[in-house]
Order: structure tokens, then sequence, then C-alpha cells
């Protein structure tokens, strides 16, 4: 069998240089829509809810808001795992779904529950769904300081002034930087 391929690839040198040709420039085409990542997304289908409830503790975070959402997303199609973190006036809920699961999909569906829910949940607090993000999503945080801050608790005002400098000057101008989707801001009074 291989003494015949050997003997007609012999008797047909040019149609055997043309498939190799064709072959070979195939490979270069596949090799130019290849995807090749420094870091490969490895991250599973996931959606996150958050919500905020100004003024209530974990416990009533959970209580008035966390659970209401979570009964509503039970029975998601593709649903494989559920995860909600509570804090004061901060609910945060990850759902995550089978790979085979469509993200957009998936995110239409969450909608839908998110609007059947509204009704139970304390009037004023809205829960919304973060923006598409990977694993890799959350690269980079940083905080605003001053070199006459030390280890001291700074005060209300130079609070205030900080969060008015990232909410009018550093938001915005992380935000016009191509890929950002978003800017999440925490407070830390260093106490």
């Amino acid at each position: 069998m291989i003494e015949k391929i050997v003997r007609l690839s012999l008797q047909q040198r040019l149609l055997v240089v043309i498939i190799a040709l064709v072959l070979f420039v195939a490979g270069l085409l596949a090799t130019k829509r290849l995807s090749v990542d420094a870091f490969p997304d490895v991250t599973n289908v996931q959606i996150q809810i958050a919500a905020e409830a100004p003024g209530r503790s974990p416990e009533e975070v959970e209580r008035f808001v966390t659970v209401p959402i979570e009964l509503g997303m039970t029975g998601l199609p593709g649903l494989t795992e559920m995860r909600s973190l509570n804090r004061n006036g901060l609910s945060v809920i990850t759902l995550v779904f089978t790979e085979k699961t469509d993200l957009y999909f998936a995110r239409q569906l969450v909608t839908e529950r998110l609007i059947e829910v509204a009704s139970a949940i304390p009037v004023g607090i809205t829960p919304v769904m973060a923006p598409p993000s990977t694993g890799l999503g959350e690269i980079y945080q940083y905080t605003l300081d001053h070199p006459s801050d030390g280890d001291r608790q700074l005060t209300v005002e130079e609070l205030e002034e900080r969060r008015t400098i990232q909410d009018w000057v550093v938001r915005p101008m992380l935000r016009s930087i191509p890929g950002v989707a978003e800017i999440n801001t925490h407070v830390n009074t260093r106490s």
C-alpha cells in the first residue's frame, strides 16, 4: 500500500507539489485567523448584579434585596451557581452559567427576571447588571492620597474633596481610555 503511494507520488510530482502548496496557503490563512492571547480567557460565563441600598446593614441588605433577587433568579436555564456578597448598603450577586450558555442570552434572561423582581425590592433600590467582563477585567486599583496623609484618619471634608476629584476628574479621564468599561469607586477611611 505504501509502495503504491510512493510510486504514484513520484509519477505525479506536479500534483504533489500543487497539493503541498494548497495546504501551505491554507495553513497560512488559518494562522492569521487564529486568536493567540498572552493571557487566554478561561473564565466561565457569569453575570454580576449589584444593588445599592444606602443606610442599610448587611443583614437588611440580605433580607430585603439579596434574597428576593436570588429567589427571582432560581431556575434560569443553564444556571449552575449563585453567590452573593452583602455589605453595608451594597448587594452583589454573581450568577454562573454553563459554558454552552450564550452570555447575551443569559443577560437577557436576567434582565427579564430583574423586571419581575422589582416589585419585591424596597422602593428606591434598583439592581443593575455589571457590564460583560472576564476574570481579567478588573486589572487596576488605585488610591487618591496626599503626602501629608500619613496614617491618620481623614476628615469628612478631606473625604468629600477626594470623592469630588475622583468623580469629576479621575473617572472621566479613565473612562475616555478605549477598553475601559467601568470605574468602581470604593471609599476607605483607613479605620
